[in-house]
């Protein structure tokens, strides 16, 4: 199997970084709703569940622009037969992930006003007490006020309806490709 993407298949580096983001994002909900449905406000576990948020979140952060870097610098597979809508509604739809995928990790860290215990091995400062904040946003915006609209796009608008829309419409479209078209869309992202 080939490290690099080929005319055929996705290579080795651009399958791990999708399946490797797909399970940080299944890690993120987990430990999110876990905090929110089965821990007390300001206990040790509640932190707990936080931090593993937030660094996931931070990784995924990091993958993303990893796997932008990837897209970016070599070719992706020819695509299998289809309509011209279908191939419109593919680009529109990976568009729009890769638009989640930046908006999630950048608006998630914005708008939190706590420090990222990375894994608990070192810590990533809020923004809100980063030089950036204090002297860009601060003498104009409380953080408070910079926070609402950050939360209302991570949590209301992309965490709780979007992102769930188009991962499940992702899906749709590749087991579609699968069991409905029988073309290789869905085996050029796992096996090859």
């Amino acid at each position: 199997m080939s490290l690099k993407n080929t005319r055929d298949s996705y290579g080795t580096i651009a399958k791990y970084l999708h399946w490797g983001t797909a399970l940080l994002f299944l890690v993120a909900y987990a430990s999110v709703y876990y905090r929110g449905w089965f821990t007390e406000a300001k206990t040790p576990e509640n932190w707990t569940a936080l931090q593993v948020h937030l660094s996931v979140g931070v990784t995924i952060g990091v993958l993303v622009v990893l796997r932008i870097i990837s897209r970016l610098s070599q070719p992706v597979p020819d695509p299998e037969p289809g309509t011209p809508l279908e191939h419109r509604a593919a680009k529109l739809g990976h568009l729009a992930l890769y638009a989640v995928l930046v908006i999630m990790p950048l608006t998630g860290y914005l708008g939190t006003g706590v420090a990222t215990e990375f894994f608990f091995l070192f810590d990533i400062p809020a923004f809100k007490d980063t030089t950036l904040f204090q002297s860009l946003i601060a003498p104009h915006l409380s953080f408070e006020a910079f926070e609402k609209p950050m939360d209302l796009v991570h949590k209301k608008i992309l965490g709780e309806w979007l992102l769930w829309i188009l991962i499940l419409g992702h899906a749709a479209a590749a087991l579609y490709h699968h069991f409905i078209k029988g073309d290789r869309t869905l085996r050029r992202m796992t096996r090859g």
